[in-house]
């Protein structure tokens, strides 16, 4: 676990990784954003110890985007096993292919931590065994320790979000118009709720979309909801 959280570069984070995985009587891991790797390249984190076939065929297919595993990542906090994914998310035929292929490839039920932040892809770490060998339900809660720990690490390694630009900050006025437009709400209607005009909200939204320097305010909304002015529970009245 220190060897993780200390990991000085990429190298040291993987054999630390496989050193605690084959303690928790893993076999494979992985540790990825979920992404297109063969269009972001060494932008993304990535490290994984899976046979090189399967990670060939992975990213020539560009599964990262489509990765059943990664979907469920979405719906949950908590680590999950993948046998469990059918109760989580729907399955398509194309799920279920892709994981009939990674077991041909020698990949069975493995153990996945999910790891959202905002204004980042999304990503998770994984464990796995070979297709038949039962996974240790004693070690799982440590899994799901080790697993934040490491993707926290990378995060550290890749230097993700060490920006040069200065992080956008909309007045509080700006983000209530795009909160309430957000939840499908006219500039009237929200004028009305905030107890400013229409016009007022339409001159906040503008600036706001001067601030992210984007034209349309469904742009803003999204960079709004990626770098954590919105979240995704506001934009739901529960």
């Amino acid at each position: 676990m220190v060897a993780v959280a200390a990991a000085a570069c990429p190298a040291d984070l993987s054999d630390a990784l496989l050193a605690i995985s084959t303690a928790m009587g893993f076999a494979y891991f992985a540790l990825s954003h979920h992404v297109d790797i063969a269009r972001v390249g060494a932008r993304a984190i990535r490290l994984h110890n899976y046979p090189d076939q399967w990670a060939d065929y992975y990213d020539r297919n560009a599964l990262g985007v489509c990765d059943p595993v990664h979907r469920a990542s979405h719906v949950t906090c908590f680590g999950f096993r993948w046998s469990n994914m059918a109760d989580m998310i729907p399955l398509t035929a194309r799920d279920r292919l892709i994981l009939a292929q990674g077991e041909e490839q020698g990949i069975g039920d493995g153990f996945t931590i999910p790891a959202n932040v905002p204004g980042e892809a999304g990503g998770s770490c994984s464990f796995a065994n070979p297709a038949g060998v039962a996974i240790d339900e004693s070690m799982l809660l440590l899994a799901q320790i080790v697993g934040q720990c490491a993707f926290e690490g990378a995060r550290r390694l890749w230097a993700i979000r060490r920006r040069a630009e200065p992080p956008v900050i909309l007045t509080d006025r700006q983000r209530d118009c795009l909160l309430w437009t957000s939840r499908g709400k006219t500039d009237s209607e929200a004028g009305q709720i905030l107890g400013i005009s229409e016009e007022t909200v339409a001159r906040h939204i503008i600036h706001a979309n001067e601030r992210y320097g984007v034209g349309k305010r469904s742009s803003a909304m999204v960079l709004a909801l990626f770098d954590g002015t919105l979240i995704l529970p506001d934009l739901v009245i529960w």
